[in-house]
């Protein structure tokens, strides 16, 4: 988190920082030009005229012993300065006037209905292969691909339950779609726990603007879970399966089973019994209909994938087959958050829905295209490379930023599996003004909104706004150095 107490020196005064801010040379959130605000901040600015420093001072230690007594931490593996850390959050936060929310959101909904009609045919009749709009070799390459979900029913003809949309906005200010996740996203908790520490630190930013709540996602995801339940009659039973403590998410896991009031599960308190799936409690056996993983397919059913998987319950692939118990996100659903396969959705949104796509990509090479593979090696000095299955910023290769050293290192590794490798030109992601030490500056930002589709699609208001704290820096990944801000869609 920023500081609670700036450096030694003059405390900020919010509104002397914002009227001496200045926009990078990105598209910035707040300002057209120094000391020039959008109309849609005015109202936050009036706000922030009742800060002064010392009470910021004050709301900003109180944002972070709220942070620390609640626990809300997530985890860096392999650093040497220890891995638990607290959520780094910026108080400035970020707004979507309601206009410009109602693009993204039907863009969203149109992005996600595809890629659930997408997974439907892979794992069944296969359509798009027959016809040609895909190349097949990039489908049964894909390393999230399951042959064993093939023939699989999934309620609704559903896959993707639970979606994080990664969003960028370009030099224009156009929103553009950097990645979709459609297996087990995270960062939702992080919303909801950033709205409630906002309000409890500066309730005052919050009188004189119409902020569409998010205390309503809790209820929506688990009545998103009960609508994909195979139980005829009575209340379905659902859990969240986590892999336990030691998982970088497993503050979210908690988070969530407790806003739901849901069991927490790990493998070992679920079992096969014939051809359901049983929770083990006090009270006995009881059956479990409905299955909010946070794990991984490999590690799911160790009888169906890795053998070696102790976070899983052996036979879950043979009840999930027999229609018994849901699964969200379903099984396979890892094929749609492929980076090439990523290339591919707005061909997706012209198959499956005959539309264009509202929510554009970011212009993509595949490295597994012999002309685009020469085009990378040649060129990569000005393009981020990107393994086509790594998350949280791991892998990546920004070559503008990068020593030749390193691009010389992935020019082999490229060479070696150009499968595994897309690249994209440098977007100089939006920007927003945030708090630094004893400054208001310039940071890089996206946003991950969360879509939610059983029986309908419901849309999170907002979403996650990630940070790139570190100055310059474009990896707004927590694991990186990054953090967040509240998201205000805001209804006038």
């Amino acid at each position: 988190m920023s500081k609670a107490q700036p450096k030694r020196g003059k405390r900020v005064s919010l509104l002397a920082g914002l009227a001496e801010y200045g926009p990078a040379k990105a598209f910035d959130e707040m300002a057209e030009g120094r000391g020039k605000i959008r109309c849609v901040y005015e109202g936050l600015r009036d706000s922030l005229q009742l800060v002064d420093p010392v009470r910021l001072a004050q709301g900003r230690a109180s944002l972070e012993a709220s942070f620390l007594r609640r626990g809300i931490t997530f985890t860096v593996y392999n650093d040497p300065h220890g891995t638990e850390r607290i959520f780094p959050f910026d108080p400035l936060p970020r707004l979507i006037p309601v206009q410009e929310w109602a693009r993204i959101e039907k863009g969203l909904v149109q992005r996600v209905t595809a890629l659930n009609l997408f997974l439907q045919d892979v794992y069944g009749a296969q359509k798009i292969l027959q016809e040609k709009w895909i190349p097949a070799e990039v489908i049964q390459s894909a390393k999230h691909l399951r042959r064993e979900a093939a023939g699989l029913k999934v309620p609704h003809g559903v896959y993707i339950h639970i979606c994080g949309t990664d969003l960028i906005r370009g030099k224009g200010g156009e929103y553009m779609v950097l990645e979709d996740n459609g297996r087990c996203p995270s960062g939702v908790s992080y919303v909801l726990e950033n709205r409630r520490a906002l309000k409890q630190a500066f309730p005052e930013w919050f009188r004189n603007q119409s902020v569409r709540s998010v205390d309503h996602y809790g209820a929506d995801l688990l009545e998103t879970l009960r609508e994909i339940s195979p139980r005829q009659e009575g209340e379905p039973v659902v859990v969240l399966l986590t892999p336990g403590p030691m998982n970088s998410a497993y503050f979210e896991h908690s988070f969530l089973a407790r806003l739901m009031g849901i069991e927490l599960v790990q493998g070992c308190d679920l079992f096969v019994e014939g051809q359901k799936v049983m929770m083990r409690t006090t009270r006995g056996p009881r059956q479990v209909d409905v299955i909010y993983r946070r794990i991984d397919d490999d590690f799911l059913d160790p009888l169906a994938f890795r053998k070696d998987s102790v976070l899983g319950v052996p036979g879950l692939l043979r009840v999930v087959r027999a229609g018994h118990v849901a699964l969200a996100n379903a099984i396979g659903t890892g094929v749609a958050d492929d980076k090439a396969l990523y290339a591919y959705v707005p061909q997706l949104i012209r198959y499956y829905l005959g539309e264009e796509a509202l929510l554009p990509n970011v212009p993509t090479h595949l490295a597994s295209n012999p002309k685009d593979l020469k085009y990378i090696l040649q060129n990569m000095a000005r393009l981020v490379v990107k393994p086509t299955n790594e998350s949280g910023g791991y892998g990546i290769l920004i070559g503008p930023r990068a020593t030749k050293k390193q691009i010389a290192d992935f020019r082999q590794r490229v060479r070696k599996d150009p499968r595994n490798y897309i690249a994209q030109p440098v977007i100089a992601l939006s920007t927003h003004p945030t708090l630094c030490d004893n400054r208001v500056e310039p940071r890089h930002i996206d946003l991950r909104p969360f879509v939610l589709t059983g029986k309908k699609t419901r849309v999170l208001p907002g979403g996650l706004t990630r940070v790139a704290l570190r100055k310059g820096s474009l990896v707004v990944n927590s694991s990186q150095g990054g953090g967040s801000k509240d998201t205000w869609v805001l209804d006038s």
